[in-house]
């Protein structure tokens, strides 16, 4: 539980939910008006922290320099919300509905309360609270002085995905068209006439007779074959660019005037 004492431990610092991840950023301790003790915390969320969402602190825990929550992050973001400026009090429908999101129940935890020895507790929760990060219009005893607080707009950046690229690899068939040089045989008839030379081999067949002679043709042909060869390396890789986004924000801030009253003139009439 946390104590009165912790609340400069836990505002405007982080707070983790119960695996370990930061919900956020502690903007407001809530307590109960009945008991004066912590009942609630608002917890900074959204992008650039934007959003407010509510948390019971009952349970919570402050573990060095921030608050940890038995409650996920998604479970404290999806919070019903609460207008945490109207007036500084959580209204009953509120808390009704902030106990019923977080599971636990209304009699059960106002049972706790009063074994507990927090005494009247009330039930309705219509009167619970706020304390701001510096415990904002409160001035110390006996001070003349009054503090001017303002709001300071923090801009951070968030990592998230936009979009994927995936190297696929796939088939297409193409028609190559490659000339080559082919080669064939033709049937050319030659003649020579008897001389000395060839005379024997001329007179030594029969005189008159039938004869065949075959001669053979080639011819060349284009064969295709294909091979699978390595051809080139392909790889993703990403390149970090830096451009600049302008942000804009609303912070409120206080301002303090002089209401003076002429107590001279008002004494002369």
């Amino acid at each position: 539980m946390i104590t009165r004492d912790q609340i400069s431990t836990v505002l405007d610092h982080p707070v983790y939910d119960s695996d370990g991840n930061k919900i956020g950023d502690a903007r407001h301790v809530f307590f109960d008006d009945v008991t004066g003790e912590p009942e609630w915390v608002s917890v900074k969320t959204g992008m650039f922290g934007t959003s407010e969402s509510f948390v019971p602190i009952h349970d919570g825990t402050v573990v060095e320099d921030h608050l940890e929550v038995p409650f996920a992050k998604d479970t404290v973001k999806d919070a019903p919300n609460v207008d945490v400026d109207a007036g500084g009090h959580l209204s009953e429908e509120e808390e009704h509905r902030l106990y019923e999101h977080y599971g636990i129940d209304w009699d059960t935890a106002w049972q706790q309360a009063n074994q507990r020895g927090e005494g009247g507790w009330a039930p309705t929760g219509t009167d619970t609270t706020a304390q701001t990060g510096t415990a904002a219009g409160r001035e110390p005893a006996g001070d003349d002085a009054m503090t001017r607080s303002e709001e300071q707009m923090h801009v951070g950046v968030e990592r998230r995905a936009t979009g994927r690229a995936r190297l696929r690899k796939y088939v297409v068939t193409e028609e190559v068209q490659q000339t080559v040089p082919v080669r064939h045989e033709e049937v050319r008839v030659e003649r020579e006439p008897i001389t000395d030379a060839n005379r024997d081999a001329a007179m030594s067949g029969t005189d008159i007779t039938e004869a065949e002679h075959d001669v053979i043709l080639h011819e060349e042909r284009a064969v295709v074959e294909t091979e699978t060869v390595p051809v080139e390396r392909v790889r993703l890789s990403t390149e970090e660019r830096t451009d600049e986004e302008t942000v804009r924000g609303e912070v409120r801030k206080e301002k303090i005037e002089a209401d003076l009253t002429d107590e001279t003139d008002q004494s002369d009439r």
